[in-house]
């Protein structure tokens, strides 16, 4: 335990140290730390941004709306939208996989969390194959069976591929199940830049569905935690991620078209296979030359591409037909900033690839709130998002003006033993009545009672019921100003947003 705690405060002592003198412009351009350093290094969750503080920070593609789907999901990594609209969400350092229920209420919110299994030794990568769950942990990859329709797993959880390589810089594992029927398990490099002892490392690996005839797909990608299938031509590509301390600037961060038997250049070329100041000249470099393989496309350097996700929809908007959205964690080995966000990525009818912002906002003038981590296509057309730095597992909707944050009305019940807020608390009896009586009629005359009276209540709109406890007049003065997609605008001045918020939260506490 006491070595532990030894080891613990070093690496805090020495990541602090690097910060301050990054900072301070003692180290060169190329050793600079820049990122949430305890995020970065212990993987804690940091306090969820406050509702006010999204408004004026995240961004969607106009067109589109975006809300918190789920929060307090800690270490939230891969996502998977199962067949019956639930989410399941890996924690690896948290040991577990959860699910969130489907929003069958309609409210822009998961109805509810829970921990489908626990107890495994760092699952990341997760995928449904016809009735199983496969996993992939440090070492190994299991299944177990699961049910789509109840959300439920049964019968035992058993490891169908061990002896993966462990340990070192990338310790995650993804599993995906191809088009072929075959298992796809991505493993990372054991370290920034080296010549690696077990080839399995830095690269993919292939098995049949029940762990056997274990072989390398492909080599040379450093850490390529998302893959994915292009439905348009079946191919595969992943996202990796660069080796550090060679810049601000290089090398890019790689989408790779990948093929078996490929290599994609790490630790001896880079991007489009530019060779590497300490291994381009090594003598195995020889050796990879006819299966040396170039970027399908490079991003800014030191991203942290992690997830990839292609849109399965034909008819997804926003031309988001046939595109992938890669969400990227962000940099930490870069005087200025870099990722932080979600794009989406185009192929065009002469195979020219581009790509633009579809989730952007979580860093701003170097302040982070939020890290992307994977991308899930619902059965709803819905798209979510994870965000491992504050637990919170976003969704974006086709519908309404874009840029702007959708929040659900409807207010999660008290905790048992909790002191009920009372966000009126400052008014006077009689500043209170008056408001109260003045916001009544306003609430009359737009029609609201169409939608949230005792008729309408929970069909049309969400109910109001507990609002108290979740919003304060400064709230819903702004909601008033910024309406989502599924309310009509208020088109209220000043005094009689205020009125009306007041009355909301007098009568439905």
């Amino acid at each position: 335990m006491m070595r532990w705690i030894s080891g613990f405060m070093l690496a805090l002592l020495l990541s602090m140290s690097a910060v301050v003198m990054s900072e301070a412009g003692i180290l060169p351009e190329r050793f600079s730390i820049n990122a949430p350093i305890m995020n970065s290094l212990f993987g804690w969750d940091a306090d969820a941004p406050a509702e006010s503080e999204l408004e004026t920070r995240l961004q969607v593609p106009d067109g589109f709306t975006l809300n918190r789907y789920a929060v307090g999901v800690s270490n939230a990594r891969e996502l998977l939208a199962t067949p019956a609209g639930d989410l399941l969400v890996s924690a690896p350092r948290r040991n577990r996989i959860m699910l969130l229920s489907a929003d069958k209420d309609g409210d822009g919110r998961a109805d509810g969390k829970r921990v489908l299994i626990d107890g495994l030794d760092g699952p990341h990568g997760i995928d449904l194959h016809e009735g199983y769950l496969y996993i992939a942990e440090r070492s190994a990859v299991g299944r177990i069976a699961f049910d789509a329709a109840s959300g439920e797993v049964s019968g035992d959880y058993r490891h169908i591929v061990t002896g993966l390589p462990d340990g070192g810089n990338h310790w995650t594992r993804t599993v995906r199940v191809g088009p072929d029927d075959r298992l796809y398990v991505s493993v990372g490099s054991s370290c920034n830049v080296c010549i690696e002892d077990d080839p399995r490392r830095a690269a993919i690996l292939r098995y049949t569905l029940d762990g056997g005839e274990g072989e390398i797909f492909a080599r040379g990608l450093r850490n390529s935690v998302g893959m994915d299938w292009r439905p348009a031509d079946g191919a595969l590509y992943a996202v990796d991620n660069g080796r550090d301390l060679l810049g601000d600037d290089f090398p890019p961060e790689e989408m790779n078209k990948v093929v078996a038997g490929g290599h994609y250049g790490w630790p001896f070329f880079h991007g489009d296979n530019v060779p590497d100041p300490e291994f381009g000249t090594h003598p195995q470099v020889a050796k990879i030359r006819d299966t040396l393989r170039g970027q399908a496309y490079g991003f800014t350097a030191h991203m942290a591409p992690l997830g990839i996700t292609f849109m399965r929809n034909p008819d997804a908007p926003g031309g988001l037909a046939g595109a992938a959205l890669v969400a990227f964690h962000g940099s930490w080995n870069r005087s200025r900033k870099s990722g932080y966000k979600v794009m989406s990525v185009h192929w065009g009818a002469d195979g020219t690839i581009s790509t633009r912002d579809f989730l952007w906002g979580f860093e701003k003038d170097e302040d982070v709130i939020g890290r992307p981590v994977s991308v899930a296509e619902g059965v709803d057309g819905a798209i979510y998002v994870s965000d491992d730095y504050t637990g919170t597992i976003y969704r974006v909707v086709w519908g309404g003006k874009g840029k702007q944050v959708m929040r659900p009305a409807a207010a999660p019940p008290a905790a048992a033993g909790m002191a009920m807020r009372d966000p009126l608390a400052g008014l006077s009896d009689a500043e209170r009545m008056q408001l109260t009586q003045r916001g009544g009629e306003i609430y009359a005359a737009m029609g609201c009672v169409n939608c949230h009276g005792p008729q309408g209540e929970g069909r049309t709109a969400p109910a109001l019921a507990g609002l108290a406890q979740r919003y304060g007049i400064a709230d819903l003065v702004a909601l008033f100003e910024k309406p989502p997609a599924n309310m009509p605008p208020a088109r209220l001045n000043g005094d009689e947003a205020r009125a009306l918020a007041v009355r909301l939260l007098d009568v439905n506490g």
